[in-house]
């Protein structure tokens, strides 16, 4: 039943009226909000509070995806859970899923849920350590450059953009599949969440805060439609 909800909601974000117009979540279910997800261990979850609200507005200016700018926080194991087919988590440091997030996560993902993850620095072995507690049989393997998230509706031919210099790594993106399908995607030394966040924030030059915003429309795109 959770799985046939979910396939539902998106249906109805492709079938809605109102292109590129904010809207109430109340009034309209088939408006998208990405929802941060919380988690325990010490590492700041919250990290980045004009980085939703701003990718929210490119989405509804430059696409035809409904959305709603609303702010929302939620743990695995809340029962509002699969009203958001998309989850962004983001931080720095440790994360610790309890054991009950760790079989809701896995649920909720195995079921038609993404995940969308971002190193904002350092967070990398954390969450590497946590994706092997939800998916212990499989690997986070690295996309190639021509696989569609990076063209489903943007051009990035070399992969994930370089927004942030941190430790002056290439980018990279690596996925976990479920069935032959992509459910979660963890960004790594590219940074493109904090990309999004107002220019008073990190000051990155105009073409950086874009590259980050179209990167993450290819994200939602592709969670969306796969």
């Amino acid at each position: 039943m959770k799985k046939l909800r979910l396939i539902l909601l998106l249906v109805l974000i492709f079938t809605g009226t109102g292109i590129g117009q904010f809207r109430d979540v109340l009034t309209d279910p088939s408006a998208l909000t990405i929802a941060r997800l919380r988690y325990g261990g010490g590492g700041n979850w919250y990290w980045g509070r004009s980085a939703i609200p701003n990718l929210h507005r490119f989405i509804a200016e430059n696409t035809d995806i409904a959305v709603v700018d609303k702010e929302v926080n939620i743990r695995a194991t809340d029962p509002e859970l699969y009203n958001y087919p998309f989850l962004f988590l983001t931080g720095h440091g440790n994360i610790k899923f309890t054991e009950q997030e760790v079989s809701a996560l896995r649920q909720y993902l195995t079921s038609g849920g993404f995940l969308f993850a971002n190193d904002s620095y350092g967070l990398a072995a954390a969450f590497r350590r946590e994706m092997k507690r939800v998916f212990p049989e499989k690997k986070l393997v690295e996309l190639p450059f021509s696989h569609e998230i990076y063209h489903c509706r943007y051009e990035f031919p070399n992969g994930l953009p370089k927004i942030h210099e941190h430790d002056k790594k290439p980018p990279q993106g690596f996925g976990i599949f479920w069935e032959d399908k992509l459910v979660v995607f963890f960004a790594y030394e590219s940074d493109i969440g904090d990309g999004w966040e107002d220019y008073e924030v990190y000051h990155d030059p105009p073409e950086k805060h874009l590259e980050a915003l179209k990167m993450g429309v290819n994200i939602i795109t592709y969670a969306l439609t796969h």
